[in-house]
């Protein structure tokens, strides 16, 4: 959400859905601050985006940046680090972030160091270069010098799911060396994202306008529908890897097409007596979106064995939303409402995989210290009364992939910031919600 040019609020007002909002700030902070100014319930944080900083100066075009540009964008993470940012976040298998070579993001990744931050990516691969993607990763970490995280830790695809044990040594390695490297999760086998996931990343270039109309070009249609069966290893093709019956269908903007909502690409594509990859590139460019899509990529034992890893906290991935008005005219994944009780209902008290008070210091204490969030994530006298009271012989989550707008039950109260805004599970109406800022906010503070 930040920082902004003229060119990228265009962009993102022509590509909004139901949901519709004038943008008002040019910076990640006036972001946050507008958010807290409309009212929030929950505290809210955000590191600043590689990719949103690559398009505020390069654009959506798949080139280095120029020295110039590299310094600007340098400056954007520096004033960004400077308004609270945790740290520099990447997203390397969508545009523009897949077009930034490593050691740009190692640049990046030195300014977010110098202010205290920490370095957080979802992966050029979290398939079958899995362990490539690590290997980057943790060389980002050693040249920058900076605190690291993997996003949503899996190996997706069945052919890669042994690769787990790899991959762990490799991070457990890198913490023996003194790299300090965590990662996150949901409790999910499935992931979500869109059709943009399905195919190479050079049909894409320019943003979703460019793709559109190259998708009407039936010799670029045919080599695109050749890469999105064929395994290589320049792109992650996540429809390649779920199938078409792996492919669970969404989120539409064009109403004329919710119909397909919770039908896979592959029924959608006999219904339309299509191929699966023609019916993906149909409906990218019917719907004026990516499409919102759910991959089953993962395997329940990896699952479990990440949820037992000490360094492993929880993210749900998803959007915080209500189980009403505009957010119903859209599927979503069931982890938008179901990620944490899971853990609790499921895994812990169910099935034992971890013991509660493992589960506890991995939703409160462990994600605060790693992103150096400082008076949270602990009972302590002197710190924000962020509460939470659940009953562990009850809570679980209730979201389905059929049904996903279903709300988690057994969190009886919560507070935010000393303020009750749970009470016996119904919602008091306050909204206490601070910006959270990062370690480089209050360094900057003390200058001014």
């Amino acid at each position: 959400m930040g920082p902004l040019n003229e060119r990228m609020k265009k962009y993102q007002r022509d590509r909004q859905g139901d949901i519709k909002f004038d943008i008002t700030w040019n910076t990640l902070g006036e972001y946050l601050d507008t958010l807290v100014s409309r009212g929030v319930s929950t505290n809210i944080a955000s590191f600043v985006s590689a990719a949103t900083i690559r398009a505020n100066e390069v654009g959506l075009d798949n080139r280095a940046p120029t020295a110039g540009e590299l310094d600007r964008m340098r400056a954007d993470v520096r004033e960004a680090m400077d308004e609270g940012a945790l740290g520099l976040t990447t997203a390397l298998i969508y545009i523009p972030g897949v077009f930034a070579k490593t050691e740009e993001l190692v640049e990046l990744a030195k300014v977010a160091s110098a202010s205290g931050g920490m370095y957080i990516s979802h992966m050029r691969s979290e398939g079958d270069r899995l362990l490539e993607a690590i290997d980057e990763t943790l060389t980002i970490a050693r040249k920058a010098q900076i605190r690291a995280e993997i996003y949503h830790l899996k190996a997706s695809g069945k052919s890669n799911w042994t690769k787990l044990d790899q991959a762990i040594a490799k991070i457990e390695g890198a913490r023996r060396d003194g790299l300090e490297i965590t990662a996150d999760m949901y409790t999910y086998t499935a992931g979500s994202t869109g059709l943009d996931a399905a195919m190479p990343p050079w049909v894409q270039e320019g943003g979703y306008d460019a793709w559109a109309r190259r998708l009407r070009d039936p010799k670029v249609r045919e080599r695109v529908r050749r890469e999105m069966v064929t395994a290589q290893g320049q792109w992650e093709n996540l429809l390649l890897a779920a199938g078409g019956e792996g492919t669970l269908l969404v989120g539409f903007k064009n109403e004329a097409l919710r119909g397909y909502t919770g039908k896979t690409l592959a029924t959608v594509a006999k219904l339309r007596n299509r191929s699966v990859e023609d019916t993906a590139m149909d409906l990218v460019v019917e719907d004026g979106s990516r499409v919102q899509v759910v991959y089953f990529l993962m395997s329940e034992d990896n699952v479990k064995r990440q949820i037992r890893l000490p360094w492993v906290s929880f993210g749900s991935d998803a959007a915080s939303m209500s189980a009403e008005g505009v957010f119903l005219k859209t599927s979503t994944h069931p982890r938008a409402y179901g990620n944490f009780a899971r853990l609790l209902g499921r895994y812990v008290r169910d099935e034992h995989v971890i013991p509660l008070e493992e589960a506890i210091r991995k939703l409160t204490s462990f994600p605060a210290t790693s992103l150096r969030i400082k008076d949270r994530g602990q009972l302590t006298p002197g710190y924000f009364a962020d509460i939470v009271v659940f009953d562990p012989t009850t809570v679980g989550d209730h979201a389905t992939y059929e049904r996903p707008h279903q709300y988690a039950t057994g969190v009886r109260d919560v507070w935010v910031n000393g303020v009750q805004v749970l009470k016996d599970g119904g919602h008091t109406g306050q909204k206490p919600g601070r910006v959270v800022r990062g370690p480089g906010w209050k360094a900057a503070d003390a200058g001014k």
